[in-house]
């Protein structure tokens, strides 16, 4: 432990300085105000024994100078030395960022006492601070997981919903365009019938997977929407350009090369449907997703394995 002292007094210096060694402490000693400041910034001590009345700038504005070089979390216990005893010097004190006020002199008995009692405060707040972060890591696991799809690792299907509805907000503001897109992995239920559910499981990690690394923009989101069916959010974006990602995707899914005997092409392929708004004042997020699933009807009744957009109204 390192305790820094600050006392203009070389006898009470050395007196405090004997005491603090006999607690098995390290001093680090300092003579004014000024020396106490920048030995704190290169030192760090564990707790600051600080006289109130110092050659140049006074105990208080030491404290106020320690407090200001702490980032937030961090604690370290100051004690104040003084011979004042009136009630608003000790107020004082505790307004400048001092924990505690001894008066001189400090017998070795009570600083002693005072000391052991900042090292269990160190030690409690060290452990509520290790608990804190642990239970804030745990809440951001339980917030990931919350939003993500247990099959696919992507968003789920809350997620999304509360994403469109964020999403159409800030369009409506900024008017811009926001893009979807409708994803259905063509002919799944054959699929599941020829080769099974598990591998049916394999084969939507995968096509979640290609549609997730499709995506270039970190405000891009693909979800699950359920079942075999997959949303994609472009936020700030045409319906010119979700078409360019939208075939990225398309082509991502025919690379995995997974075969599909039950489908015309041999291989899973996906029909997309496509819809962009540039969201009026009454319009609700619901339209532009009506907008894309009736594209990826007409992309599925059109033959699958393509993109189809919604009629040009819907359009940004």
């Amino acid at each position: 432990m390192k305790i820094l002292i600050v006392e203009d007094n070389r006898a009470n210096l050395m007196v405090l300085s004997q005491y603090v060694e006999n607690f098995g402490a390290t001093v680090l000693p300092a003579a004014d105000g000024e020396t106490a400041v920048r030995s704190f910034a290169a030192e760090r001590p564990d707790l600051v024994l600080l006289d109130v009345i110092l050659p140049d700038i006074d105990g208080f504005e030491v404290a106020r100078r320690i407090r200001q070089q702490e980032s937030n979390g961090e604690w370290t216990p100051i004690i104040f030395l003084s011979a004042l005893g009136k009630d608003e010097d000790i107020e004082q004190g505790i307004m400048a960022g001092g924990d505690d006020y001894l008066h001189k002199p400090v017998s070795e008995v009570v600083l002693g006492a005072k000391v052991r009692a900042m090292e269990r405060l160190i030690q409690m707040r060290g452990s509520l601070v290790k608990m804190a972060s642990e239970l804030d890591i745990a809440n951001q696991e339980l917030q990931r997981l919350s939003a993500s799809d247990a099959l696919t690792g992507i968003a789920n299907r809350r997620y999304f919903d509360e994403h469109i509805a964020r999403e159409w907000r800030r369009a409506r503001r900024n008017a811009s365009s926001l893009a979807l897109m409708m994803c259905d992995v063509d002919n799944f239920k054959k699929f599941n019938d020829t080769y099974g559910h598990q591998a049916g499981d394999e084969c939507l990690r995968r096509v979640a997977g290609a549609i997730a690394t499709s995506l270039e923009r970190g405000s891009d989101v693909a979800a699950r929407y359920g079942g075999e069916e997959f949303v994609v959010v472009l936020s700030e974006t045409t319906i010119g350009g979700a078409l360019i990602v939208a075939e990225k995707i398309r082509h991502a899914v025919h690379a995995l090369h997974i075969p599909h005997s039950a489908s015309g092409s041999g291989k899973v392929t996906l029909s997309i449907g496509l819809a962009a708004a540039v969201p009026e004042l009454d319009d609700p997020a619901d339209s532009l997703v009506a907008a894309a699933d009736h594209a990826l009807y007409q992309a599925k009744h059109n033959g699958r394995d393509r993109v189809c957009r919604a009629v040009p109204a819907l359009e940004g």
